[in-house]
């Protein structure tokens, strides 16, 4: 355990050492100035559509620090040889691939509260409304669906040849999932067979990200989730994570690390 959290440690210093830490200074600047134009707009709807956008550029700038992070690591330790004293310490493959996932997790998890805090501040101190929990909520959704995604970018990492690819493949599903995911059931209605089987074992197959997605309970002041769904949710997260997880170890137990 000592040895993963060391390693999850150096992923977090790594990242607040790189521009990524100030692109998360810019795009809270943004959320800011964003928050700050609803006194300028006494419309209820104008508002809540500015919450929304807020809300939308904090998961459009938790999802390129996740993905991006996590597809650069296990790549740059392989480039440029590191991977070799690493393993030598003697550390396993599977405290390597559990420390990166930390380390990228909470790392975003930290980015995630400074997005939040700054919303929570701006919006407070404009509409005297401080709705905690539906905020909390939000955030640790949006965190537990991240667990998924960094680990299904820590296995593109060592599946595809570069960093690039990974993270253009990560963004292309994650993005794919939350529009047309939760939707295929309904398409799967007009398919003839085998597509509709076909299409039914996708729909139950990939992880349902947009589950997590809980803006409308904060722009629209609909009140707090259910806290049986939020712990059936968090528990799918893991889930999925460890599935994604194990697979990532089994491919790189295999992986010949001098090519």
């Amino acid at each position: 355990m000592k040895t993963v959290s060391a390693l999850a440690g150096v992923v977090v210093k790594e990242l607040y050492r790189r521009k990524d830490f100030y692109v998360l200074f810019v795009l809270t600047a943004l959320v800011t100035v964003m928050m700050g134009s609803i006194n300028f707009f006494h419309d209820k709807n104008i508002a809540g559509f500015l919450k929304e956008g807020c809300l939308w550029l904090i998961w459009i700038s938790a999802l390129v620090i996740a993905i991006v992070t996590t597809a650069r690591q296990i790549p740059a330790e392989c480039e440029n040889r590191t991977i070799f004293p690493l393993l030598a310490k003697p550390v396993t493959r599977n405290q390597v691939v559990l420390g990166k996932f930390a380390g990228c997790w909470v790392a975003t998890g930290i980015a995630l509260v400074i997005f939040y805090l700054f919303f929570t501040i701006v919006a407070g101190t404009r509409e005297n409304q401080w709705p905690l929990v539906s905020y909390f909520q939000a955030l640790w959704l949006q965190w537990m669906m991240l667990a998924i995604v960094i680990a299904m970018a820590l296995l593109g990492s060592i599946v595809f040849a570069a960093p690039s690819s990974n993270s253009t493949i990560c963004f292309v599903v994650v993005i794919g999932i939350l529009l047309v995911g939760g939707h295929l059931d309904q398409v799967t209605s007009h398919q003839p067979e085998p597509l509709r089987s076909i299409v039914y074992a996708i729909y139950f197959l990939i992880p349902h990200l947009e589950w997590y997605d809980v803006r409308q309970f904060v722009f629209f002041e609909q009140g707090m989730v259910p806290w049986k769904a939020c712990g059936l949710a968090t528990l799918y997260a893991w889930a999925y994570s460890a599935m994604l997880l194990l697979a990532t170890w089994i491919v790189f137990r295999r992986k010949a690390l001098n090519q």
